[in-house]
């Protein structure tokens, strides 16, 4: 599915980042970049599937879970209309956009990685995260200890002080500090090329299960 080729055409984007290029390019795109991850989505239905059938892979062009190429610039100084990566999302059937529950693909020439969470939740759904760690901690525990035993790390936006509401002594401050809850694990370009990525994606993802699963509980999203 994905080959060498597709990050050369990232790199070839990140070098010629406008909308005359990309227009020009756009049957390599296509034949490099989108066709593959497509293909891969379509592959991982089944995967996805088995981790839960709350969460969907939906093969389309545009609205499904390959993300656009398009930047939304307009509250950035960067300017150039282009992403130099590949996003996928797999996400909870109830989520409206990518800050919903979600298993994620991340490819690109400086970082590659699997990842599972929730990025920049809105308020309400944040609380509500960080209510059920205070009452149950226990289970989000073990979710951590899956985790780590699996090489992933959790990373994403933190407060600098304890959110209102929580005691700075806290046992798990350090986890209610958390803006974005994303579970991380890098994976190589050669990873990302062999013909067995999907297996290998399925394999990682499911230690996430416990993580995905506690989101959801918090959030009272079926699982």
């Amino acid at each position: 599915m994905f080959s060498p080729q597709t990050f050369g055409f990232l790199i070839e984007l990140s070098q010629n980042n406008t909308r005359e290029w990309f227009k020009q390019n756009q049957p390599r795109y296509e034949a490099e970049v989108r066709s593959p991850a497509l293909q891969f989505i379509e592959a991982m239905q089944g995967p996805v599937l088995a981790l839960s059938p709350r969460f969907t892979a939906v093969v389309k062009k545009v609205g499904g879970s390959l993300m656009r190429p398009q930047r939304d610039s307009r509250f950035s100084h960067n300017k150039t209309p282009y992403k130099t990566n590949v996003g996928i999302q797999f996400r909870h059937f109830q989520g409206k956009d990518v800050h919903a529950p979600g298993f994620y693909i991340h490819l690109a020439n400086d970082e590659c990685f699997i990842a599972a969470g929730i990025w920049h939740p809105e308020s309400k759904s944040l609380n509500a995260i960080r209510q059920c760690i205070d009452e149950n901690p226990n289970g989000y525990q073990k979710a951590m200890q899956k985790l780590t035993q699996a090489g992933f790390n959790m990373e994403g936006d933190k407060l600098i002080r304890p959110p209102r509401g929580f005691d700075k002594n806290h046992p798990l401050v350090e986890e209610l500090k958390r803006k974005d809850f994303i579970a991380i694990k890098p994976i190589s370009q050669p990873q990302v090329c062999q013909a067995d990525f999907v297996e290998y994606c399925q394999n990682e993802l499911q230690h996430t299960v416990a993580l995905m699963a506690y989101l959801c509980f918090a959030l009272e999203l079926d699982y």
